[in-house]
This record gives C-alpha cells, structure tokens and sequence, in this order.
C-alpha cells in the first residue's frame, strides 16, 4: 500500500514538473514568435524608408530650381536623408527619420505656393508617390507599435517575465512622432 502511495505521489509530481515545462516552453515559443514579428515588422518600416530615400533625390532635384526660397528645407531633408542612411543604430535612425518627416512636411504644406509646381507632371507625380509612402510609413509604424506593444506586455507580465528575464528577452522601443509633429498647427484666416 505505502508503495502504491509513493507512486502516486510520484507521479503527480512528475504530472506538475511536466506542466511547468509545456507552460515554460509555449512561453519561450510565444516570446520567440514575438520578437519575430517585432524584427519583421521593423524591415517593412526599412522598406518604406528606403522607399522614400529612393525618391527624395529626385525629389530635390525637380524642385530646387522653382523653390529658391525653401533651399533651407531641401538642404535639411537632403542632410537628414544622409544622417538616416548612415546611422549605427535604430535611435539614431529614427531621429533622422523623424527629421526627413518633418522636412517633408514643410516641403508638401509649402508646395501649393508653387503653381510652376503644381503644373509640372513629374513634380505631381512625385508629390504623390512620396505622399503615398508617407502615408505607408505611417500605416507600417502603427503595426510596428502594435506588436511591440504584444511583446513588451509578455516580457513584462507575470509569471512569462519569468522566461523573458533569464532568456534575455527586453521591451523594445516604441516608434514616437517626432516633437515637430506634436506641435499644435497655427491656422491663419
């Protein structure tokens, strides 16, 4: 009978180690398929990115004869553009990001003052092509969000923190509107 006993013991024991296990494993697998789709997420910012990297020299080059007065801008978004495609590191990219996105913006608000401009078919076109991947970027910053936001909630949550901490798992970064974006637009009527 004592030996029954003891087996039973065991093998409940055994039943509670193995639980813990599964639970551990589908944990780290979650943890995993997180970072994943947080990796995926920010190559289909890159991809945007290079986009409109791909499309600001052009960009410049169609405009800077028509809007002397906007060199400032052009010459910021042409540097941003640089400092962008030469960072070490995802802070520093996303700064210069933000910077290109500001300088765009000024570009695209001021445009409408330049009728050669506005009558000009590859300048038309290209305004839109770089508003259309504004517009993807921003799509593709979202999801970005979303899913950091997934992960650093399992990194974070107890008892999964408990797999992420030993397994190295770490909250990422958010994507943050630039402070320019935040500011509050002045109409004039």
């Amino acid at each position: 009978m004592a030996m029954g006993i003891t087996l039973i013991a065991f093998l409940f024991i055994l039943g509670i180690l193995l639980l813990i296990a599964i639970y551990f494993i589908s944990v780290y697998n979650s943890l995993v398929r997180y970072r994943v789709e947080v990796d995926n997420s920010w190559s289909q910012i890159d991809v945007q990115l290079k986009r409109r990297h791909d499309l600001i020299p052009n960009l410049v080059e169609t405009v800077k004869g028509v809007m002397d007065f906007e060199k400032g801008t052009l010459t910021q978004v042409m540097q941003a553009r640089s400092a962008a495609m030469g960072a070490t590191n995802q802070a520093d990219r996303v700064k210069a990001e933000n910077d290109i996105t500001t300088g765009l913006g000024r570009l695209l608000a001021v445009w409408e003052n330049y009728p050669t401009l506005k009558s000009n078919e590859n300048a038309s076109q290209l305004q839109e092509e770089l508003t259309s991947t504004e517009n993807k970027i921003a799509y593709v910053r979202g999801h970005y969000n979303d899913v950091v936001a997934n992960f650093n909630a399992l990194t974070q949550q107890f008892p999964s923190n408990l797999v992420a901490g030993p397994f190295g798992f770490q909250s990422k970064e958010f994507m943050k509107a630039a402070d320019s974006d935040k500011e509050v637009p002045q109409v004039k009527l």
